[in-house]
Parts: structure tokens; C-alpha cells; sequence
């Protein structure tokens, strides 16, 4: 055997050394590539064009509120609580808002649930148990702690929430076991039809006399408090005009 075939099969055999080595590996490194693309998809920026006029009706009925049913100029957040630009405006810039136009009267707040399934597995039942907690009473005493723990929406989780916050269990969980999922798929088919493709966005517009809004305006993203305020502005003297 001349040395130039031996180089061949020592390197062949290396090289089924490494393979054996790694092939036992290679679930542990697909897995680990997954979670990676979940991360970087989930901490990409959602779009942030400019506020784009729309012309649309929507119906906010039993969806949950607060603020002066009277209000001239209604804020609907479409949201996902299993999602990091969702909490970072409930962390930075819902409390501003809440304080400078809610609490206020100028502005009423809705919520409607768009959770992105693909990459939050446990933002439906998140949004469920909001249902629920709504049903009770409760909304956004749940929702406060839902973002507030990201981290932790699996179920026994959310049954813990549930119970600290002062929900009826034996009302609550028959509730999460399916009573609430036609409203919460509803919120996202609605979401989906009109154009929603990242959380949080928000729709704001004119309250009607039937009860709907009619949306004429859209803001996409977890923006700084201060563009929120300028389009709030904007709008409230519009609506003032048209008074």
C-alpha cells in the first residue's frame, strides 16, 4: 500500500471519527438552531411605517375596556401577551397614556387579542384566560400580571395569576378549558382580515352612536409615548371640530 492511498483511508477514518461524534449531537444542535430563530424573530422589530390613515368600522362590543364609555376618540390595542414589544409598551408607554388621556376621559381604551401562535405558543390560552377574567370582571387585573410574567404562561401558571388575582377558580377553569376560544379567535380572524401582521398595533378612531368606531387611523409597534401623543392630539382636536 503505497503512502498516498493510507493518507486517503487515515483521513477517511478521521473523518468518520468526527461524524460519529457529532451525529449524536446533531437533535441537540437542531433544537438549539430553532430556539435561536425563535428568539431572532421574536426580538426583530416589528414594522414601523408611518401612521398610515385607514377607513374601517369596527365593533367593540364585550371587548374590554376602560376609561369614559363617552369619550370622543377610542385607542383599540390589538395585543399578545406572550409578546416583548407588547410588554414594552405596557411597561413605557400605556401607563403615560393612562395618565395623561384615559384616566383623564379623553380617550377610551380597548383591548382585542391578536396572538402570534407561530412564535408564542402560549399566548392563546394567555389570551383565554384574559377572556375569562374579563367574564369576572377582572380583565385587566390579569392582564397587568400576564405581562408583567412573560415567562411564565403555561397553564399552571396562569391558574396561579388567576388565583392571585382574585378570580373565582371554580368559575375560571371550566373557562379556560375552551369557553373563551371563539372570542379570542375572533379578535385575530378580525385582525388578520384587516391587515395585522405584527403586535402590538393599535386602531384609533371616532366613537358612532351604535356603539362601533369608526377607525381612521393605525399605529404599528411598541412606539415612545411621545407619537402616540401626537397623534392623540391631532385627533381629539379633530374630533373637538367636528363637535
Amino acid at each position: 500500500m503505497d503512502r498516498s492511498t493510507l493518507a486517503k483511508i487515515l483521513i477517511g477514518v478521521a473523518i468518520a471519527i468526527f461524524l460519529g461524534f457529532i451525529g449524536g449531537r446533531q437533535q441537540q444542535i437542531a433544537d438549539n438552531q430553532v430556539e435561536i430563530l425563535r428568539q431572532i424573530r421574536e426580538l426583530r422589530t416589528p414594522p414601523t411605517d408611518p401612521e398610515k390613515p385607514v377607513d374601517l368600522k369596527l365593533n367593540i362590543a364585550g371587548a374590554a375596556a376602560k376609561g369614559n364609555e363617552n369619550a370622543g376618540l377610542t385607542l383599540i390595542e390589538f395585543s399578545d401577551f406572550e409578546c416583548p414589544f407588547c410588554a414594552r409598551y405596557f411597561r413605557d408607554t400605556q401607563p403615560q397614556l393612562e395618565r395623561d388621556y384615559i384616566s383623564t376621559g379623553k380617550v377610551r381604551h380597548v383591548f382585542r387579542h391578536f396572538p402570534l401562535t407561530e412564535v408564542h405558543p402560549h399566548a392563546v390560552k394567555a389570551a383565554e384566560a384574559a377572556e375569562c377574567a374579563r367574564l369576572q370582571g377582572k380583565f385587566w387585573e390579569l392582564h397587568d400580571l400576564l405581562f408583567a410574567n412573560q415567562k411564565l404562561l403555561d397553564t399552571p401558571s396562569l391558574l396561579n395569576h388567576a388565583r392571585a388575582s382574585g378570580l373565582d377558580m371554580k368559575a375560571f377553569e371550566p373557562c379556560l378549558n375552551g369557553q373563551a376560544t371563539v372570542t379570542v379567535r375572533s379578535d385575530l380572524d378580525f385582525g388578520t382580515r384587516n391587515g395585522i401582521s405584527a403586535t402590538p398595533t393599535f386602531f384609533l378612531g371616532f366613537a358612532q352612536k351604535d356603539g362601533s368606531v369608526h377607525v381612521v387611523e393605525q399605529i404599528v409597534g411598541a412606539k415612545p409615548y411621545a407619537e402616540f401623543q401626537s397623534v392623540l392630539d391631532r385627533l381629539l382636536a379633530q374630533a373637538g371640530a367636528q363637535q
